[in-house]
C-alpha cells in the first residue's frame, strides 16, 4: 500500500504495509520468533513490487519469465514485540544497480509508538527460464523512480 503518512516514522518510506501480530507467530519466550520480521519483510516487499506493475517484470513467475530473486536479506532488533500488537512495514529502495535493488525496511509496532526493526534486502532481477541474472530494465527504473519520487 502506498504510504498515507499517518505514521511519522516511515515518512520516508513510499510503501507501508499493515499487519496484524497474530498469536502463533510467538516463540516460547512469548515474543515473536525472529523469522517472522523476514516473512514481514517478504509481504511488504512484493507488496512494494506489485504496486509498480511493471510490464515484462513480474512478481508471479507465471506472468513473465523475468523477476525479482532474493540474493540477501538482514534485520537489526530494535524492540521485543508481543500479541496483541498491529505492525506497519515501510519499505524504500535505496539503490539501484546495474541487476540488484537494495530495499530498505523498518517495522514500526503499535503498541510501542515506535520502530521495531530495521532491515534490508536485497534482490536481483532474474530471468528463470535462462537461470541467470539479468539487467535491471529501463521500465522497472523509472517506475521506482515515479513511485519513490526521486532519482536513484
Amino acid at each position: 500500500m502506498r504510504n498515507d503518512g499517518s505514521i511519522p516514522e516511515l515518512a520516508d518510506y513510499p510503501g507501508v504495509l499493515a499487519l496484524p501480530v497474530e498469536w502463533g507467530v510467538q516463540d516460547a519466550f512469548g515474543h515473536v520468533n525472529n523469522v517472522i520480521y523476514f516473512r514481514w519483510y517478504e509481504s511488504a516487499r512484493i507488496d512494494y513490487l506489485n504496486l509498480l506493475d511493471i510490464e515484462g517484470f513480474a512478481v508471479e513467475r507465471s506472468e513473465s519469465p523475468i523477476g525479482p530473486i532474493l540474493a540477501s536479506i538482514k534485520c537489526d532488533y530494535k524492540k521485543q514485540l508481543k500479541f496483541p500488537d498491529t505492525v506497519h512495514i515501510g519499505t524504500r529502495i535505496s539503490r539501484l544497480g546495474k541487476s540488484s535493488i537494495q530495499i530498505d525496511h523498518a517495522v514500526y509496532s503499535e503498541a510501542h509508538q515506535a520502530i521495531a526493526t530495521t532491515g534490508e534486502s536485497v534482490i536481483v532481477v532474474f530471468d528463470y527460464p535462462g537461470n541467470k541474472v539479468v539487467r535491471i530494465p529501463d521500465s522497472l527504473k523509472k517506475a521506482v523512480c515515479e513511485f519513490e519520487g526521486r532519482e536513484l
